[in-house]
This record gives structure tokens, C-alpha cells and sequence, in this order.
């Protein structure tokens, strides 16, 4: 479990129904994997992101940000775990995929089969 620093928890809300150490943002349904993401891996400024999460203020994100610094390896533990979830539930998705994508995957092949259909 992800233990944050107090004035970390001022901000933040630890949610364990959701999953063991899922972490959102007080008075937001938005996890700080969200905000560290927009910041980390696209360089977006602070002033982005707040603009980008309307539930979200200024100073939410940089807090995000300066508890991700103060607790760097235990952030960057929780993202990493976050990322590997992320891409796992796209593979099963994928795979398995709900019975609505898959018939808007055979109503978009026809569609192509349709227009190539006409070309030639």
C-alpha cells in the first residue's frame, strides 16, 4: 500500500473499493495517475492539465506534482503498476472485446468492403 505523506493526504483520497491503492484527487473522480501521466510521459504544463481536467484545479496539480517529487519512488512504483493494468485491460479488451465493438468492427469492414467494392 502507498503511504503519502500528510500533506500529500490533504489532497488526495485513497479509494480501496476501487483497487488496493487507487488514489483520487479530493472532491474528483480523477486518480493522480491521470495528472502524473499528462505530466510525465507528454510534458504538459501544469496550466494544460488543469485546463484539460475542468474538475480539477491549479493548485490540485501542483500539488499532484510536488507529492510525486517529495515521493518519487513510491509514485513512480503506483504508475508503473497503473501502466501495466492500463495495458493488460486493452489486451483482454482486444481479445475479448464487448459485443458492440465487435459489430461496429463488421459494420466498418463492410462498409470498406462496400466503397472498394465500387472502385473497381
Amino acid at each position: 500500500m502507498l503511504i503519502l505523506s500528510r500533506p500529500c493526504r490533504i489532497y488526495f483520497l485513497e479509494i480501496p473499493k476501487l483497487a488496493a491503492d487507487d488514489i483520487r484527487l479530493k472532491g474528483t473522480r480523477i486518480g493522480i495517475e491521470h495528472i502524473l501521466y499528462q505530466y510525465i510521459h507528454r510534458g504538459q504544463t501544469p496550466e494544460a492539465i488543469a485546463e484539460e481536467f475542468r474538475t480539477v484545479t491549479l493548485e490540485q496539480v501542483y500539488a499532484t506534482i510536488l507529492c510525486y517529487l517529495q515521493n518519487q519512488e513510491a509514485i513512480a512504483a503506483y504508475l508503473s503498476d497503473w501502466l501495466a493494468w492500463s495495458h493488460q485491460m486493452r489486451e483482454e479488451q482486444r481479445k475479448n472485446p464487448p459485443p458492440f465493438i465487435e459489430k461496429l468492427r463488421q459494420f466498418k469492414a463492410a462498409k470498406l468492403a462496400a466503397v472498394e467494392a465500387q472502385v473497381f
